[in-house]
């Protein structure tokens, strides 16, 4: 068979997929990124044959290298205590910062703006607190009605504790009617409409349910221009679409490390504040390790804060949980983001294509089909309705996939291309049509 003039996954065009097998097994073989599926712990099957991992956007697999960089921190407690803080390879008072170099690839920051801290829903809750300060008229805070729980509930209660009005105070975007997806347009338009009243606009850069890319530059921007602040939830975001924070000039955003980064159940997350607010940084919640390193120890009673970002820290990292980035973030450097983000939009691409062609009249994908506007995520929407999408859903596990349901009727496929084969691909087609 032939597949036009396509000479790897990355020359493919729309019209060069085919809704078959074979072409799924060609993708494979033509694949440059494929040899880093070996760099991963794959779960299997029953009868050992490894599954179908399509739930990276909720948890993704571990690294190999994973074990050995823990066993390193685990010797080094063993045999020298206390004194790991300023022995072996990477002593834990500088640990934190082996990851500024991965963070600001990944983020699209200065090393300087970036750090690894907290989980994401605490860091919501540190940045609402130096970016989110509600003066005379300028109180509201815009959002979107359909955001992750876990950030409905921070913006809530965060207002709630600085005496705000949730009614009054958070305003709500959400798409038209009959829509699945947010429309830019309607966002600008809110903005412009909310102008003096608005303090802050706090949106995810991927929407969790739908896997849509916000068009995160234009509304940090739109945000800017009436005198309010851009915050961003990357949670869905970080490591599967390009990220140009800096360049943006968005004020804050937080993150999560288990999802598209790897980093294991509960991974420490992560944190950026564009460098304009480090010289003269908003109030913040302060800690001893969000002090200058220089002066640390010296056990003084005035905070002295730490250069960047890194004074935004209150307490000295988790070691352990922090280790296994350190595996992902080498994976992602030898990989390049640009080739992982080509490799996302053919592997989504291939299933929406196929989808289309064998099931057409039993489900709906409610990601955009415009590449620019989705990362490595299909939101599948059963139209033959709930009880019917879990029993579907249901039945891939016995099949050896992997995905995740959100109710009322979407499984969520999220092929990553670390890891993620096109024959993989197809067997969720297989199973779905």
């Amino acid at each position: 068979m032939t597949h036009a003039t396509a000479q790897t996954i990355f020359d493919l065009t729309a019209a060069d997929i085919q809704p078959t097998l074979e072409f799924a097994r060609w993708c494979d073989a033509h694949d440059p990124l494929a040899k880093f599926r070996d760099a991963f712990e794959l779960p299997c099957g029953a009868d050992g044959t490894p599954l179908a991992y399509m739930a990276g956007n909720s948890l993704g697999l571990m690294a190999k290298a994973t074990r050995a960089l823990i066993a390193e921190e685990l010797d080094l407690w063993a045999n020298h205590g206390a004194e790991g803080h300023v022995r072996g390879k990477r002593p834990w008072v500088e640990y934190h910062e082996h990851f500024r170099a991965g963070l600001a690839m990944l983020a699209g920051g200065m090393e300087s703006e970036v750090v690894a801290m907290n989980t994401l829903t605490a860091n919501l809750h540190f940045l609402m607190m130096s970016f989110y300060r509600p003066e005379g008229a300028r109180r509201r805070i815009l959002v979107e009605r359909g955001a992750f729980p876990s950030d409905r509930f921070a913006v809530r209660s965060f207002v709630r504790a600085i005496g705000g009005d949730v009614e009054r105070d958070i305003i709500e975007v959400a798409p038209r009617e009959g829509d699945d997806c947010l429309r830019t347009i309607d966002i600008l338009e809110a903005i412009a409409r909310e102008g003096e009243s608005l303090a802050l606009v706090l949106l995810s850069g991927v929407q969790y349910y739908t896997g849509q890319v916000l068009e995160m530059a234009r509304i940090t921007s739109a945000a800017h221009a009436v005198g309010a602040r851009s915050g961003w939830d990357l949670a869905h975001a970080i490591g599967n679409v390009e990220l140009r924070l800096h360049d943006w000039g968005a004020d804050f955003a937080c993150w999560c490390s288990y999802k598209y980064l790897n980093g294991g159940p509960g991974a420490v997350a992560g944190a950026f504040i564009h460098e304009r607010h480090h010289a003269s940084p908003p109030p913040r919640l302060e800690g001893w390790w969000g002090t200058n390193s220089r002066t640390r120890f010296a056990m003084g009673p005035d905070f002295d804060p730490a250069p960047g970002a890194d004074a935004w820290q209150v307490s000295n990292p988790p070691i352990l949980s922090l280790a296994p980035l350190l595996a992902s973030f080498e994976v992602f450097r030898a990989a390049g983001m640009g080739r992982l983000i080509a490799k996302a939009r053919a592997m989504t691409g291939f299933i929406e294509i196929a989808l289309r062609h064998r099931a057409p009249k039993r489900v709906h994908i409610l990601t955009p089909s415009a590449t620019s506007e989705r990362g490595c995520q299909l939101s599948i929407s059963v139209d033959s309705g709930d009880s019917a999408a879990r029993a579907l859903f249901d039945s891939l596990l016995p099949k050896g996939i992997v995905c995740d349901f959100r109710h009322p009727r979407v499984i969520r496929a999220a092929p990553a291309p670390l890891y993620t084969r096109f024959e993989d691909c197809w067997r969720l087609v297989d199973a779905l049509s």
